[in-house]
Formats: C-alpha cells, structure tokens, sequence
C-alpha cells in the first residue's frame, strides 16, 4: 500500500530531495542509491527499454529502501501512467507537457475523482488487486484518499512550448512540479552551450513560478547541458534534483578511468 511520499514531504518542509537515474532493470542499482543516502529513485521509462513488470520490481526495491519511486513515462498515454500508478509509483514524471490542456489531461490520468479521472478498479469496501492498494488490503476510501495525497505529479516543460505556457500549466491544480530539463531546452531554443542565457531562462522560470504560487520547480543538478551547483539550485527555488551524471555514464566514467590507470601503468 501507498506509504507517506518522502520526497512530498520534503518539499513541505523547505528541503530539496535528491534522486538517482535508474535506467537498467536491476534492483541492486536501487539499493545502491538508497544506501548512498538519496531521497527518490528516478526510474527512466522514456529513454530506456524498461516494461511494466521491470519497473515495479524497481518500485518495490525503492520501498524496502525507504526512498520515493518517481517514474518517467515514455508519453501522455493515460493507460501507461494508470499502469505504473497501479504497480506502486508515487511520483509520475511526464515528458514534454506543453500546454495547460495536457497538463489538465494528466491531472485527470493521475488522480482519483474529484480531482481526476484515473481508472478505479475497486468497491465500496476493498481497493482492488492492484500493488498500490495491497492486493485488496487497503479500503477503497483510503486507498483514494492516499493516492490523491501522495502521489506526485511532474510535469516537464523542456521546449519553448512548454515554457512559453509555464504559467498556465504550473497554475493547473494537481500539478506538484515543473521539471526544467536543460539538454532538450537548449536544442529547441538554439542555446546550445550557451550556458549565461540558458541561466537567465532559468531565472525567469523560477520567478514566474514563485508569481503563480503553485507547482514547484525541479532541475537536474550538475547536468552538463547546465551545470547548475546545489546552492544555485536551493536560489532558484528548486524543491527536486536528479543527480548528473546518469547511472550509465557514472559507471562508464568510473571504468574507463580504471581502465587508462593500468594501461598507463603498464606502458
């Protein structure tokens, strides 16, 4: 059953939660990053080849840490989210959300009536058999109750669509918080590298998020696209970084460095 969202409660509490990039289908890698003390795993459906039974094998493996589950779908599809929600994640991560209307669309995928539309499949008594509702152990009442409390939504906003309408989406209730993603941002505004006026999209971001008052603001931290430090993070506002580099690169970068060690001792 849904247990209290860590990474929800942080944010209550003026902290910035910290998440890892997940993207094999190995439950070892979760526990690795709980032990190295972060709050969230960030399980990666849209860039990697991760299906539905991997990914609540991560879940579950998030849980027994004690750290919060938050998925990337690979798309807006409702019957994806409604699948993975099902299967225990407590944060849905949404590529390229563009306008209010799909933000809107996605509040009704994630939430339970009245706030949303997501697909019941329990009664009056038992919530189901999904995972997140213990296989039928909690009430449906509470297990409504709960996901609508704990569940986060994040929507991205990573192309000048997404930003040009920041307001109207950030003001969409249900809406928890707007990731800024820095690779796909710089293509569609041509600032490739241009690190002093992608930092001033990014301020202005954080600015008219604080006006609208509700969703927050995520940014990866250290991403080499816009290698933002944890204290310019904590200036701007940002309640949720992921850790850069991603889980592939942290173990490519590791190895090729060992590798060239011994090869320049062998020399």
């Amino acid at each position: 059953m849904l247990r209290e969202n860590k990474v929800k409660r942080m944010i209550r509490e003026g902290k910035m939660a910290l998440s890892a990039h997940i993207s094999f289908a190995e439950p070892a890698l979760v526990e690795v990053i709980g032990y190295a003390g972060v709050d969230a795993a960030f399980i990666d459906m849209e860039h990697t080849s991760l299906d539905i039974p991997a990914v609540e094998n991560l879940i579950r493996t998030a849980e027994l840490m004690d750290i919060t589950p938050i998925v990337r779908v690979p798309g807006h599809d409702p019957n994806i989210i409604l699948r993975v929600l099902e299967s225990g994640a407590q944060g849905i991560q949404v590529p390229h959300v563009q306008t209010a209307g799909q933000a809107q669309e996605l509040v009704k995928a994630v939430r339970y009536a009245p706030a949303g539309e997501r697909g019941a499949a329990g009664s009056s008594r038992a919530a189901g058999s999904s995972r997140a509702a213990g296989y039928g152990a909690a009430s449906w009442p509470d297990h409504v109750k709960r996901s609508n409390e704990e569940i986060l939504l994040l929507a991205m906003c990573e192309d000048r669509a997404g930003v040009d309408n920041l307001d109207a989406i950030a003001g969409t209730d249900g809406v928890d918080i707007i990731v800024v993603a820095p690779t796909d941002l710089s293509e569609s505004l041509g600032l490739r590298g241009k690190f002093d006026e992608l930092r001033k999209v990014y301020t202005d971001v954080a600015a008219r998020l604080r006006k609208v008052g509700k969703a927050r603001l995520g940014v990866p931290l250290g991403h080499p696209a816009m290698p933002f430090t944890a204290k310019e993070l904590q200036a701007l506002g940002v309640v949720y970084a992921s850790l850069h580099p991603a889980m592939a690169a942290r173990l490519l970068k590791s190895f090729r460095e060992d590798v060239q060690r011994v090869r320049a001792e062998l020399l």
